[in-house]
């Protein structure tokens, strides 16, 4: 645990909500966990396949509750991990320490792509449902932009990732154990909603991203109130935008420097579900180039309506970041840490101050 999170940490930003209290998901804090990508199952690792993507393909860490007993000692209520505990030791002791700290917990119990591996995909359910887990948590795609090259291999993604899905939801249907599926730039709202309707679960939904789907020129309470039906959790961040020559660089700010009306979306959340949790991802790296005016970027895109774009457009003009967005190039080691640290203290702070997080 660094000296910040050790000492003025917790005093600073106390947390007398136990569990419904913000949690921390595993991305915030890249630069400690040794990277941004990888650091929880669902980031990519490693080339996209034909029908899949880097998100899909990744497989989570083994199990380690360090990173539990970091957000603890932050004073979050909740972290979000990796796999499960495999054995009964490690499991009870693990269950425990949630019940001590009164935390919640979410896991990233990788779906199975085939049938061979439901039973090992059902294994980890039934961990997640003994250890009071809040949900399961899966992000099964990149960035469709980037990831994706053709509107066939967006079918194919998404074929995919469906298929991956229809073979989770029994399992998840029969131990009452919830599965949200993050909106990870490979969905917009309107398709992943069509998706959730199809499959009419009770205990599949969404894990509500406050900012990725800006990348789609999709306004983040449009985003919000789409999918707000099928929402279980959220990873709560806010957002800077700024023009660049080929589209416009998006990024994650610390809470109320971003354009993103960060109590109204709470609220709406807190009112569908007073006991919904709230997981930090405020992400310290460079912007990320959303290459708009590309043409390559529209390839996967069947159509966007131009109300939208241009919608966006407007609101890109009037709430365009005036100082510089966060950015790690040249920063190495403790001073990239400290950085991070530094911004997620302030989310930390301003949610308590203001979120009634």
């Amino acid at each position: 645990m660094s000296q910040l999170a050790g000492n003025a940490s917790a005093e600073a930003v106390p947390n007398p909500k136990g569990k419904l209290g913000m949690g921390g998901a595993p991305t915030a804090f890249g630069a400690r966990n040794g990277g941004t990508r990888g650091a929880r199952g669902g980031r990519g690792a490693g080339p996209a396949v034909p029908g899949g993507s880097r998100a899909a393909n990744f497989v989570p860490p083994p199990f380690s509750d360090e990173f539990f007993e970091y957000c603890h000692g932050l004073g979050l209520g909740g972290a979000e991990m990796g796999n499960t505990p495999s054995d009964p030791e490690t499991i009870g002791k693990f269950k425990e320490k949630i019940q001590q700290y009164n935390m919640h917990v979410i896991f990233n119990v990788p779906l199975p792509r085939t049938e061979a591996d439901v039973d090992r995909f059902e294994a980890g359910v039934k961990v997640a449902k003994d250890l009071g887990a809040y949900s399961l948590h899966a992000s099964l795609t990149g960035r469709r932009y980037e990831d994706m090259k053709t509107l066939a291999d967006y079918r194919a993604s998404f074929e995919n990732n469906q298929k991956m899905v229809a073979l989770a939801t029994p399992i998840v249907n029969k131990h009452k154990v919830r599965l949200a599926l993050e909106n990870h730039k490979g969905w917009s709202a309107g398709e992943q909603a069509a998706w959730m309707k199809r499959i009419g679960s009770d205990y599949v939904g969404v894990h509500f991203d406050f900012g990725n789907n800006v990348s789609f020129l999709e306004d983040p309470m449009y985003t919000l109130e789409t999918l707000k039906p099928w929402i279980v959790g959220a990873h709560i961040k806010d957002m800077g935008i700024q023009p660049y020559d080929e589209g416009f660089l998006l990024s994650e700010v610390p809470f109320g420097e971003g354009f993103l009306d960060l109590k109204k979306m709470v609220d709406i959340l807190r009112q569908k579900d007073p006991n919904m949790v709230f997981d930090l991802e405020m992400i310290t790296r460079d912007p990320l180039k959303v290459p708009i005016y590309s043409d390559q970027y529209w390839v996967t895109f069947k159509e966007t309506p131009p109300q939208q774009v241009a919608k966006f457009m407007e609101l890109m003009q009037k709430k365009a970041s005036k100082k510089a967005l966060p950015a790690t190039a040249g920063l190495e080691g403790p001073a990239r840490q400290k950085l991070e640290e530094d911004y997620n203290l302030a989310c930390i702070r301003y949610a308590r101050q203001n979120l009634g997080l």
